[in-house]
């Protein structure tokens, strides 16, 4: 489906006209924003929301939604929103930039707990445990939070965006690694691009709880790769995300009519670790044939992950079975790696001893071959890799994704 691409004075227009002043006029408000490894027109949404709204607010903070991702530095703040030096002086000096700390506990604020029975029914029995539901401890100095974000298909809860800026973008790391393994029992290809999920549905739980004014301003990129915008929804964030994600199906998802046998996935500067680059593979695996390899082409990464290598170097990476049929040996390591974990391998199976992937993972960086094969990936050299080579070969079951991680490959049946 084609949509048609706003301007950026469309879009300055309709945040005039769709973004009531009454909202949040008087209110303590604090901006809830994605770093850098999303694709969004940030400079402009942020320049056009600023001038609307900071004359009849209180106050208007940013907080970076990392969830476990590294923190920003203040200039790397400034360069996400489009703030230069002498803006952020004459302008912005009153406005603060808070990372979220998902691991300091003295950053979070329990808001509640979702029971066994609370779990259990979300998760339509997948999981019943008891968990603690907690949120950057910011929140309660605000009187509104409004999210801005993108809405992009999303291997653990369907479809990103929304109520997802709390849980995981600012949240403790219970409920974070609570939902991931869940997701991941569903598995990627069972979760990802579907709307409905018991993933949202525990996202979506929780979200209730946050005993401040909700907000969002979600949108939907162009999947070109250029931020530019097909269309901004804003209200509740139950809605905004409703109606974002709506569009993105019909944006974000490309159709294949077979699957490949060598699928070329090609990394994003954005992507400057595996945990984020394994997005990769996530967006790509339905269109797989099996016994088919995928190369994650990134000259770019140098790291697994700054946040979670140790747990990645520990255990690997495994389809779901490998850890659901061990469990004992690997339930203490954290959920939302093990999550990852399987995200990035794949589908599997595991049956005596023996682990048998659907697809070969390769990974072509600047990750040393032994590094790749301790953790149970391939391993190719990307100075090998002539991109040119892949191209335009999809009859021959080659297919070459040239900014892989947000647009959605599944076969058409």
């Amino acid at each position: 489906m084609s949509a048609p691409i706003l301007t950026d004075n469309e879009v300055r227009e309709w945040i005039a006209r769709n973004v009531p002043i009454t909202d949040v006029a008087g209110k303590r408000l604090l901006l809830i924003v994605p770093d850098s490894t999303r694709t969004a027109p940030l400079p402009l949404l942020w320049d056009a929301l600023f001038k609307h709204l900071k004359p009849h607010v209180a106050s208007l903070d940013v907080l970076i939604a990392l969830g476990t991702h590294p923190p920003m530095s203040e200039v790397q703040i400034c360069k996400l929103l489009g703030i230069e030096d002498m803006e952020r002086m004459r302008l912005f000096f009153q406005t603060q930039f808070f990372n979220h700390e998902w691991d300091n506990p003295e950053s979070l604020a329990t808001i509640g707990v979702l029971s066994e029975e609370d779990t259990a029914r979300a998760s339509n029995g997948l999981l019943s445990k008891t968990v603690p539901v907690q949120i950057n401890k910011l929140i309660l100095d605000y009187d509104q939070l409004m999210v801005l974000g993108p809405v992009f298909p999303h291997e653990v809860v369907g479809f990103s965006g929304g109520n997802k800026y709390f849980f995981p973008g600012i949240s403790g790391p219970d409920l974070l690694n609570f939902f991931h393994w869940l997701g991941a029992l569903i598995t990627n290809v069972g979760i990802i691009g579907v709307k409905s999920t018991p993933v949202r549905d525990v996202v979506n739980m929780a979200a209730k709880m946050i005993p401040r004014e909700r907000r969002a301003l979600t949108f939907v990129v162009t999947s070109d790769g250029t931020a530019r915008l097909h269309g901004m929804f804003y209200g509740t964030p139950e809605q905004a995300w409703s109606d974002a994600a709506d569009l993105s199906g019909t944006v974000h998802i490309k159709r294949m009519e077979k699957p490949f046998k060598t699928v070329v996935s090609c990394s994003p500067k954005m992507y400057d670790e595996l945990w984020t680059a394994g997005k990769c593979m996530y967006k790509l695996e339905p269109v797989v044939e099996d016994g088919g390899e995928l190369i994650i082409y990134a000259p770019h990464l140098d790291m697994v992950s700054i946040t979670h290598g140790k747990h990645i170097m520990e255990i690997g990476y495994h389809c779901r079975d490998y850890f659901v049929k061990q469990w004992d040996k690997f339930k203490d390591h954290p959920w939302g790696v093990l999550a990852h974990s399987t995200h990035v391998r794949g589908s599997g199976t595991y049956e005596e001893g023996v682990e048998k992937c659907r697809v070969q993972v390769t990974l072509a960086s600047q990750i040393p071959r032994e590094v790749c094969e301790s953790i149970n990936l391939g391993y190719r050299d990307p100075a090998t890799i002539n991109l040119d080579d892949y191209a335009g070969r999809e009859d021959e079951g080659i297919l070459l994704v040239w900014k892989a991680g947000e647009q959605l490959y599944r076969l058409k049946d």
